[in-house]
């Protein structure tokens, strides 16, 4: 049998392979690079960027759970005009698809982050974060409003010709009703999910763990519940999907395409072994050729409800 051909296309994306490296758990690149070769994943998602630099929560922002994480480091980041001063040269050194992921507190900063980083060649195309506090409307979350999910992927289509990916929450009822803004207000893709709401208290003081008392819940715990979604937004709404949540290993990858995903997203698991990534290249080509599988493209989408 021929080689395998791991390459996939999201939207008018090509990735080398569908593993990607997920927003916030590699900064901007260059701590990873130490562990992996950067060329040989499919792409990385930068860490979340806003228009001016954010100094993030007060620590405690990580607690460890059963099967997985919290984490509030509150959108902590180094600024739109810091990242192409300072990151972006240390990145054009690898041959990766590079993803913006973006944060903002307001329907215009989602617009200006967009338009100052699209002059960038090297820059992909952006991942919007809409599980961000909405400032203006008292801080409900962009991303549990349909109508301002549709409004940013509309407002920051219009001043890029980039690929918009747009994060979705699943902190919602029903995921693919967001997943359907997006496609209609010309989105290109979904990365889904983000992480759950969830906290932890300290039985002793009675105090929560996290200073945020709040964080986002990520890691193998939510992984059912990740899957459940992309599968409801391959059933509902025609959109590529990058598939996140506690993939773990190269069996999670197939399971998270058989469900609908195009690619993936690794997260937590960079915490626990940053030379992960770059290992299940290797396995999923194994997995292909023992399942005479020629275009690793051909699982996305590819289960069956019959039991």
């Amino acid at each position: 049998m021929s080689k395998v051909d791991l390459s996939v296309q999201v939207g008018s994306l090509k990735f080398r392979n569908p593993i990607l490296l997920a927003s916030g758990t590699v900064g901007y690149g260059n701590e990873i690079s130490e562990f992996i070769d950067l060329t040989k994943i499919g792409g990385i998602v930068t860490k979340s960027l806003s228009l001016k630099p954010r100094k993030g929560n007060p620590p405690q922002r990580i607690v460890e759970t059963p099967a997985g994480m919290l984490n509030a480091i509150g959108l902590q980041n180094v600024g739109v005009e810091e990242f192409l001063k300072e990151k972006i040269p240390f990145l054009k050194k690898f041959d990766v698809p590079l993803i913006c992921n973006i944060a903002a507190s307001t329907l215009e900063e989602y617009v200006e982050c967009t338009r100052l980083l699209t002059s960038e060649e090297f820059i992909k195309g952006f991942e919007i974060n809409v599980s961000c506090p909405n400032v203006k409307e008292g801080g409900l979350q962009f991303g549990n409003d349909p109508i301002a999910v549709g409004k940013i992927t509309q407002k920051v289509k219009a001043v890029t010709n980039k690929p918009i990916i747009v994060k979705l929450s699943p902190n919602v009822s029903y995921i693919s009703e967001f997943a359907r803004v997006v496609k209609e207000e010309g989105g290109d893709a979904v990365s889904a999910i983000n992480t759950l709401v969830g906290t932890s208290f300290n039985i002793n003081t009675r105090k929560p763990k996290i200073f945020n008392v709040f964080g986002g819940l990520s890691g193998p715990a939510i992984k059912p519940i990740a899957l459940a979604k992309v599968l409801e937004i391959k059933q509902k709404v025609d959109i590529p999907i990058f598939g996140v949540g506690g993939i773990m290993n190269w069996k999670d990858v197939v399971e998270f395409m058989i469900v609908g995903a195009s690619a993936v997203q690794i997260g937590t698991l960079n915490f626990i072994d940053p030379t992960a990534s770059g290992k299940m290249i290797s396995d999923l080509e194994n997995y292909c050729t023992e399942n005479n599988i020629q275009k690793i493209s051909e699982l996305t989408g590819s289960f069956s409800l019959d039991n």
